[in-house]
């Protein structure tokens, strides 16, 4: 078996118990890199480390997970680490993209555009209701033309 990503960028030899080999294959030797520019190697295996399971009631990545007290016991730890693997490589390249507001520029950019589109869609709304009050107003006044007419021939 070959060495890791992570254990070849380290220049060291890869142990059969290595942290990082689950989660840095050697054919993506960029993701360990874009990592360890920004977390440093050993704090990246720190975190790792420190994945543990949850506690009773709490939540993993909210937006992926809503785990039940059944399920805390059953999700190995590796599944975990994937995920802070992901997370980390994520901000991580958030941050190489924007070194002064990393991840936090994007979720405001894409907090700023889900404003616009809600106020888009308010006014859509708006002209909408407008539109629909402005063609049934026609409608009824057509039709009391149409009755004053037959009133008046009758």
């Amino acid at each position: 078996m070959g060495r890791c990503a992570a254990c070849k960028y380290l220049r060291r030899r890869c142990p059969s118990d290595c942290i990082f080999s689950p989660y840095f294959p050697s054919n993506d030797p960029q993701r360990f890199a874009i990592l360890h520019k920004i977390y440093g190697a050993s704090n990246v295996g720190k975190m790792l480390q420190g994945v543990q399971y949850p506690r009773l009631g709490v939540r993993i990545n909210q937006s992926r997970y809503f785990l039940t007290k059944s399920w805390f016991h059953q999700l190995p730890s590796r599944y975990l680490r994937a995920e802070a693997v992901d997370s980390m490589y994520s901000e991580a390249q958030y941050r190489i993209e924007d070194p002064v507001y990393g991840c936090v520029g994007m979720i405001s950019a894409l907090h700023q555009q889900l404003h616009i589109a809600e106020s888009e869609l308010a006014k859509t709304r708006a002209e909408i209701a407008l539109f629909s009050n402005n063609n049934t107003q026609e409608k009824f006044n057509h039709k009391n033309l149409s009755l004053e007419e037959q009133t008046n021939v009758g």
